[in-house]
Parts: structure tokens; sequence; C-alpha cells
């Protein structure tokens, strides 16, 4: 799966920009981020259709974005979960760039993880997530 990480001016609209157009072309979100830094907003978004939303989020203006790969982790619904696997990566020195909830059942939480670009492969590695 892919992160599309989007730097924009903190406005009022410029999520519901982002969504609208992405959802305009069918592009699905499977999970999302959204904080204002000061006068800037960071938004990042997973989805499985990168490439039309990438070429599309050209057509927002002031806005700049970037796309990585992620590592989506199952994990059971419970508390202490995310402890143990950022504990995990932490005892190997592997450096987080962002985590967040990237959807949810009763049973099974999934976590967008996304560790340094030096760090991706070993992360897989330890959370035994094979390429």
């Amino acid at each position: 799966m892919k992160e599309i990480t989007i730097r924009a001016e903190n406005r009022v609209g410029v999520l519901a920009d982002v969504a609208e157009l992405l959802g305009g072309l069918g592009v699905n979100i499977d999970g999302i981020s959204a904080q204002a830094e000061g006068e800037s907003g960071v938004i990042r978004v997973l989805t499985n259709d990168s490439k039309t939303a990438l070429k599309s989020l050209s057509k927002i203006p002031g806005i700049k974005f970037k796309e990585s790969d992620i590592i989506v982790v199952d994990m059971p619904n419970r508390p202490g979960e995310l402890g143990k696997i950022t504990r995990k990566l932490a005892n190997k020195g592997i450096d987080l760039e962002s985590v967040y909830l990237a959807g949810r059942t009763s049973e099974i939480t999934h976590m967008a993880i996304k560790p340094s670009k030096e760090s991706f492969a070993k992360a897989r590695e330890v959370l035994g997530i094979k390429p």
C-alpha cells in the first residue's frame, strides 16, 4: 500500500478539497490522518490507487505531495498491542516517521507504519512481513 503525504496551507476546506477530489475520481481512501502545524497542514492518505491520486492532486493549488511505501500491520484489537509492536521496532533501532490507525474491526486493528527509508526493509523483517 502507498501513503501520499500532502503538505498544504492550513486553511478551512483544504481537507474537503482533497477528499472530494479523490472521491470524485473513484479513489478510495483506506486510511487518513490530518494535522495542523502552525500555518501549514499535513494530510496522510493511504490508497491502493496512488497513481490516480497523484495525478489528480496537482489540480489543487498550493499543495505539495509525495508518495511513500507504507507497512500496514494487522494486530489484535486490544490494549497494549501497539506498544508491543513499536517496542519491537525501537529495540532494533528502527526510526518511525508516522504511525496511525488505518482501520479497525471488533477483532483486528490495521495500523499504518512508516519507517524511515533506511529502516524500511529491517522493519518488515522485524514485523515478519514478506516483501
